[in-house]
């Protein structure tokens, strides 16, 4: 037993109950709703798969929610007896054990109970439940005005399955998918589906899974590998993004129809605060794209772009981008000499920047030396990541000069000068005793500006 954290009697009470499953699941006939909670979260931290599906069945409460309980590999395990016993059909049960349980949440959430306040026993309401679905409990009851038991009878009692999902071929998450599907023939109708984080890894391989859920519901949405024809399609169905993620897009060109029509969808995203474009062409094109973006984004990762100097420049002057908070350009080559886009850029979000990110960019002593007078300025910057650039030692000593009485300043993730790479920029060829005197140099510096509580790190180490 902790000593720092005796268990309470209720503690040593359900874990001895839980040491007997059979007997666990017998006692939830009888048991005061109070306990449920407790003893819920025990087995599901213990891994006790039978007396949660149990559970699931006799719940007392409107709705049941993962919360901050740590999902354990493999991750659906735990989740596929709850979602089997997830009452949908109320008739299957006798009046003493009909199931009240209408909102099953398996996302992970720290700042979710595991259920909510009961703010009226007639109407119960639930803060987590899906707002935007025309599926929804919400919906549903708000056009047929449920307000007694004989208007219960008449249409199907709705319930929701609230669930993050990853498609990505596996056969965890085929099984899965079957275990939904399943389970939404099993309810005749009566069962929402609600995903509000959509990952989908090759979309061209998830159309027909994609068939089964309402993506209006979806708030967080992230396709790595598509043609922009059948994301256009995605999106057309989806109207409250908060997150978008695109990578590895494939279109004919920018000028095109299809294009137009994808920045139209994106137009209609009004609640965007942060979009990820990466191995997606834009090269001259970034205008448009960022015509359509609402003002408010916070983070804006452009990775692989083929971002060009028109493009930089567009950036810089935009309005719509003065409160970035996360700013990713890796990976866009910046071969031109004129860096007063860039240093623009940078003071303009002086003010707001908290992360910055400018790998293998190519950025050379003369281009980071125009860089730093705006850097300096960005008084609110926590992260700055410029690794895999052709900077000097004697470069890297400026900038650490100039940088660490940036008080806000904690990471930095800076390149090894090319002096240690017998043929830059391979990794190989790096010589480790020329690094490790790098880094020793580094430390020093680091110490005699009393900044222990900055990190500066490299890729090898």
């Amino acid at each position: 037993m902790d000593a720092k954290n005796p268990k309470t009697l209720l503690d040593l009470a359900i874990q001895s109950l839980l040491r007997n499953e059979s007997a666990a699941i017998q006692a939830l006939e009888d048991m005061p709703r109070v306990f449920f909670v407790p003893l819920f979260i025990a087995a599901f931290e213990g891994g006790h798969k039978n007396t949660l599906r149990e559970m699931v069945k006799v719940w007392p409460y409107y709705c049941l929610h993962i919360g901050s309980l740590t999902v354990q590999d493999p991750q659906h395990e735990l989740q596929k007896p709850m979602i089997e016993n997830l009452p949908v059909h109320r008739s299957r049960y006798s009046a003493s054990r009909r199931p009240k349980l209408r909102i099953l949440d398996l996302r992970q959430d720290n700042d979710c109970r595991t259920t909510s306040y009961e703010v009226s026993i007639k109407e119960p309401f639930c803060f987590h439940s899906c707002a935007y679905s025309d599926s929804s409990i919400l919906k549903i009851e708000g056009q047929h005005h449920f307000v007694n038991s004989e208007s219960m009878v008449q249409f199907p009692r709705p319930v929701e399955l609230l669930v993050d999902l990853t498609l990505d071929g596996s056969l965890v998450e085929i099984e899965f998918m079957v275990l939904l599907t399943s389970k939404i023939r099993e309810s005749s109708g009566s069962l929402h589906i609600c995903c509000l984080d959509l990952q989908v890894n090759k979309l061209c391989d998830s159309k027909y899974t994609l068939n089964f859920l309402h993506l209006n519901c979806v708030g967080q949405l992230s396709i790595d590998t598509g043609l922009l024809s059948d994301i256009t399609n995605v999106l057309s169905q989806i109207d409250h993004l908060e997150s978008l993620s695109l990578s590895k897009v494939t279109f004919r060109s920018p000028g095109g129809k299809l294009f137009k029509n994808f920045l139209g969808h994106l137009q209609r995203m009004n609640n965007l605060k942060e979009v990820s474009l990466s191995s997606f062409c834009l090269t001259g094109h970034l205008d448009r794209v960022l015509r359509v973006l609402p003002p408010g984004l916070h983070f804006l990762y452009l990775t692989f772009c083929d971002l060009s100097y028109r493009d930089f420049r567009f950036l810089a002057q935009s309005p719509h981008f003065s409160r970035l908070k996360l700013l990713n350009l890796s990976n866009n080559p910046v071969y031109w000499d004129d860096f007063e886009p860039f240093q623009t850029l940078l003071v303009n979000l002086s003010s707001t920047l908290r992360h910055l990110e400018i790998n293998h960019c190519l950025i050379n002593d003369t281009a980071i030396s125009v860089l730093i007078p705006a850097l300096i300025r960005c008084t609110q910057l926590r992260v700055l990541c410029f690794a895999s650039n052709p900077i000097t030692m004697p470069m890297l000593v400026t900038i650490m000069n100039n940088l660490t009485p940036l008080k806000n300043l904690k990471y930095v993730i800076y390149p090894i000068p090319v002096h240690c790479y017998e043929l830059w920029p391979f990794q190989g060829s790096v010589d480790r005793r020329k690094l490790a005197i790098v880094q020793l140099q580094l430390k020093v510096m680091l110490e005699l500006a009393e900044r222990a509580d900055m990190n500066w790190i490299t890729y090898l180490e």
